[in-house]
């Protein structure tokens, strides 16, 4: 039988929750994983801001750094200091769903000095529905948190499921009863929580869970199914290429009548001549198509908080956390504008 290295710990009451904030920023500070119960399920957690901790909670789990974990804060208000460029309807759906079973893939403030794997520039961020989950994140700041359990089994809904996963890999695990806790009527009891991506125009639901796509559209309409996204695309591309067909094929008839016109009133050299003229595409043409794609997106930029992508390191720094150079970048911004 193999043996366990995890010890399991009450958080029952609040005296319990002091001393497992104690032992879990000693363990954080080593880059050491636990297990914390959440509203969904038990997860097991580190330090977001230590990469030796991320790399522990990925082996932890069998996972590559192609699957980055989420991160858990403690209060929507965290939310500007980890994330960049956030729209207005990822701002909706965070003051309305959290704390609550949704998380939200964001840009990462570049300012930010965290290695979570290989992320692409982007953070998943939630808030947790769970009292002892909640008051960990304040005591102890940003977890990267996933799943306890081993990739492809069943995530743990008990601290005794997690032990039997995670037992030898993790220094501790918090006991709080079985997850998930403090579901709405409305959410599944069952789900993992519901995944939207906020890095594009077009909010995209990634994984639906136990926040409904119904529920979300009540706060952001527009907001779209993966599944819908790839067939607007599908719709998309063909209308583009049946424009260009409709394009190409008026071009080749407006050529051949004046190639005919010509023909008849001169002579054979100089025909030549304006026909290879007409059969080349004029350089310097505009794509409206593109052009209008590109305005769209500049209007729909506007819908957007001010980013500090555009800045260096120092200026986005003075816009997250304030003090020397604001004035300048302010300045910088203005000018942009």
């Amino acid at each position: 039988m193999m043996s366990v290295k995890a010890s399991i710990f009450s958080t029952r009451d609040a005296e319990a929750v002091e001393q497992a904030a104690q032992t879990a920023s000693s363990l954080l500070n080593q880059g050491k994983t636990m297990v914390i119960p959440t509203d969904t399920v038990y997860g097991i957690a580190t330090d977001a801001f230590s990469a030796e901790g991320v790399a522990a909670l990925l082996a932890a789990k069998g996972r590559t750094r192609q699957m980055p974990p989420p991160v858990l804060i403690h209060d929507l208000s965290v939310l500007p200091g980890l994330a960049d460029e956030v729209s207005e309807e990822a701002q909706l759906l965070a003051e309305t769903f959290w704390p609550g079973a949704l998380t939200l893939i964001l840009y990462a403030q570049p300012s930010l000095n965290w290695d979570l794997g290989d992320a692409q520039g982007t953070v998943a961020l939630r808030v947790p529905n769970d009292p002892v989950a909640l008051e960990l994140l304040r005591r102890l700041g940003p977890l990267a948190v996933s799943s306890a359990n081993k990739t492809g089994r069943p995530a743990a809904q008990t601290a005794q499921e997690a032990m039997d996963q995670l037992g030898q890999q993790v220094e501790i695990i918090f006991d709080d009863g079985p997850r998930p806790l403090n579901r709405s009527e409305e959410e599944d009891q069952s789900l993992p929580s519901t995944i939207v991506d906020c890095t594009s125009d077009r909010l995209v639901v990634v994984r639906e869970g136990a926040i409904s796509v119904e529920r979300l559209r009540e706060v952001v309409p527009s907001i779209m199914t993966r599944r819908e996204l790839e067939a607007a695309q599908g719709e998309a591309a063909e209308a583009a290429r049946a424009a260009e067909q409709a394009m190409s094929g008026s071009q080749d008839l407006e050529d051949e009548d004046k190639e005919a016109s010509y023909l008849a009133q001169a002579a054979a050299p100089a025909s030549d001549s304006m026909v290879a003229g007409l059969l080349t595409p004029a350089a310097g043409g505009v794509d409206q198509r593109r052009t209008a794609s590109s305005q769209g997106s500049d209007q729909r930029q506007g819908k957007k908080k001010q980013g500090t992508k555009p800045y260096p390191i120092d200026q986005a720094r003075s816009l997250v956390f304030g003090g020397p150079g604001q004035q300048e970048t302010e300045l910088i911004s203005s000018k942009q504008d």
